[in-house]
């Protein structure tokens, strides 16, 4: 893959071709340490080169466009700002590499290490594919996120970002999906801590989601065969479902959540869920000490449970 641009009045990305490489002006083996050293830059591929050296300077390729970097060494602050259609390829950015890529778009980034703080911030039509991040604070404010076959280590990650796509990708950190809008996330592996907190318009497909205090306060959250691991998940949320899910090690579920569930597993323990219906094989304990929780648990063994008999 060679790249992506826009397509003319659609909003989408397509990718570049190889003519088109052909016409970009290549810069390629340099080093560069100074202040700016790219600035403005337009229709480059920058092909093996180093942005690194005593002098230190930062913000290399701002405010530039149509720019491939392939195969570069990145250890200096703040690269890509301002950006408009870049691609990132087998490329490393370094933990002095701060603030990689900010209000950014048309971005691909593919075999890449992104290892500095704050590395993608307030940018829109991106992809990632087989890349290693080690990021805190990483995708804020993204609009139009696709991310494959990656892996991420994070806290704060993707905060209020929204239209967002995920799949193959492996996750571990505090805090993640906070505040976001309309995702899917599909056959991915997440440990973490209060994850998709007051997110809206999210799906979670064939995915492990590990970690305390899942999802509070979410509105429009699906799980659809999914492992759910921790204490204390998906309370106060609206509109809030659950497909063939296995619950493991889940205490004092669902309080005071709008919730319609058909778990697979035994539960440790569900409490004051506020309406719908609960489908579970069995429950350790049910508390409803609530007058407003007016949840129903159903038992696979045809016994009911309701917000009225406690």
């Amino acid at each position: 893959m060679y790249g992506y641009r826009r397509c003319l009045g659609t909003g989408l990305l397509r990718n570049i071709s190889y003519m088109e490489m052909r016409q970009m002006k290549l810069i390629e083996k340099q080093t560069f340490d100074e202040e700016r050293a790219l600035y403005g830059s337009k229709g480059v591929v920058i092909r093996e080169c180093s942005f690194d050296g005593p002098t230190d300077g930062e913000s290399a390729v701002k405010e530039a466009s149509d720019i491939q970097a392939e195969k570069c060494f990145f250890n200096l602050r703040y690269p890509f700002w301002h950006v408009h259609g870049l691609g990132i390829h087998d490329s490393e950015m370094t933990p002095l590499c701060r603030a990689a890529l900010w209000y950014s778009d048309q971005i691909e980034i593919t075999g890449t290490k992104m290892h500095g703080i704050k590395a993608l911030r307030e940018c829109s039509d991106v992809v990632i594919r087989g890349c290693d991040i080690i990021s805190p604070e990483f995708g804020w404010s993204v609009d139009q996120i696709r991310m494959e076959d990656s892996a991420a280590e994070s806290e704060y990650f993707m905060m209020r970002s929204q239209n967002i796509y995920f799949k193959n990708v492996t996750f571990k950190g505090k805090y993640s999906f906070q505040y976001i809008k309309n995702a899917v996330f599909e056959h991915c592996n997440f440990d973490t801590k209060d994850a998709f907190w007051h997110g809206e318009n999210v799906v979670v497909r064939d995915s492990v989601v590990k970690g305390e205090y899942l999802a509070w306060y979410a509105d429009g959250l699906t799980f659809e065969r999914c492992k759910i691991i921790g204490t204390q998940p998906l309370c106060y949320c609206k509109k809030l479902k659950l497909v063939n899910c296995e619950m493991v090690d889940t205490d004092l579920c669902f309080e005071r959540s709008e919730v319609d569930a058909q778990i697979t597993t035994p539960v440790c323990s569900i409490k004051n869920p506020l309406s719908g219906t609960i489908v579970v094989p069995s429950v350790g304990e049910i508390i409803m000490d609530d007058a407003n929780a007016k949840g129903e648990v159903r038992e696979s063994a045809d016994r009911e449970k309701t917000a009225n008999n406690g």
